[in-house]
């Protein structure tokens, strides 16, 4: 017989919800920085208008944990853009401050995602000043901008086909071929006001996109530096990396063929399968987390946008 979670002995179940919670804040805390209240206030409680609905695919998908397998995949797969790959190493601090980007990058997702529009496009506007100040000269010579369309389509494409792809494959629920193509599209809402010319509007689309940057894709010291960092320096205590490393298995076994050969990971027989078995477990945890009842409530996820309650 299966023991459910309101059968557990109450002193079990305070335990558990007590371990959950903790959890649950250290996730947050990590994932939206040190005033994650005040940035929910912001993003869930402001009143106006918005791009999207919670009925919307996006929703759905956004606030799901494969996200956090998504954001790895996607990082993996951007690595293997050599000119975007020089930007990321002139002009970010990715391995000092791994925190803080994952706290930019959560917030430009869940703001443009969640929150007005007004505040979404100030946002947007804020990133294009700086992005207007990221310019160099890769190592093989040729010259880059964070401007140049033709890398922030780059950058857009293998962001959402990570997202997408670790949804479908560890996602809480699933998306009929017309939401994935609706998803698609909603995302290029936000990367056309960054420079995007003509963002996919369909999967067909964004498959086309990213078969087309394939020649351009090659391993270079930088992407390998990127993937050893993931895999063998993450900044988080010992204890906690065989979960994380379940999140990275999950994100592996999800990257197109070709940039695991770039990679040199090389899977064994059913090598796929165990990685997401691994990548399973890793959204659960996740998951568990997220569904604590107290962050949930701070995080506003069941609540309409502009709800004060």
């Amino acid at each position: 017989m299966t023991l459910t979670m309101d059968r557990l002995p109450r002193p079990v179940l305070a335990v558990h919800d007590a371990v959950r919670h903790r959890a649950a804040l250290a996730l947050r805390d990590r994932v939206a920085g040190d005033n994650a209240t005040g940035r929910a206030d912001q993003i869930w409680g402001r009143p106006g208008p918005r791009w999207f609905t919670p009925d919307d695919p996006i929703w759905r998908v956004h606030l799901d944990a494969s996200m956090f397998l998504g954001g790895i995949r996607a990082l993996l797969l951007q690595s293997l853009h050599p000119l975007a790959m020089a930007g990321v190493t002139d002009f970010s601090d990715y391995q000092s401050d791994v925190w803080g980007r994952l706290q930019s990058t959560s917030n430009f997702i869940s703001q443009t995602t969640f929150g007005t529009i007004e505040d979404s496009e100030r946002l947007l506007d804020r990133i294009n000043t700086i992005h207007s100040h990221i310019q160099g000269v890769a190592p093989d010579g040729r010259g880059y901008a964070a401007t140049d369309p033709h890398l922030l389509r780059w950058v857009h494409v293998a962001e959402i086909d990570g997202f997408l792809a670790c949804f479908e494959a560890f996602g809480e629920s699933t998306l009929t071929p017309q939401e994935a193509d609706t998803y698609v599209a909603q995302t290029g809402v936000a990367a056309a006001r960054l420079g995007v010319i003509d963002p996919p509007q369909s999967v067909a689309d964004l498959r086309a996109a990213l078969a087309a940057f394939e020649p351009e894709l090659e391993i270079t010291p930088a992407a390998r530096e990127v993937l050893r960092f993931i895999l063998w320096r993450p900044p988080m205590p010992l204890a906690a990396r065989p979960a994380y490393l379940s999140l990275v298995a999950g994100a592996l076994a999800t990257l197109p063929p070709y940039a695991l050969e770039m990679f040199g990971v090389r899977l064994p027989p059913g090598g796929r399968r165990g990685l997401r078995l691994a990548g399973n477990g890793g959204a659960g945890a996740i998951r568990w987390m997220l569904h604590d009842p107290m962050v949930r409530s701070d995080r506003r996820m069941d609540s309409r946008p502009g709800d004060t309650r």
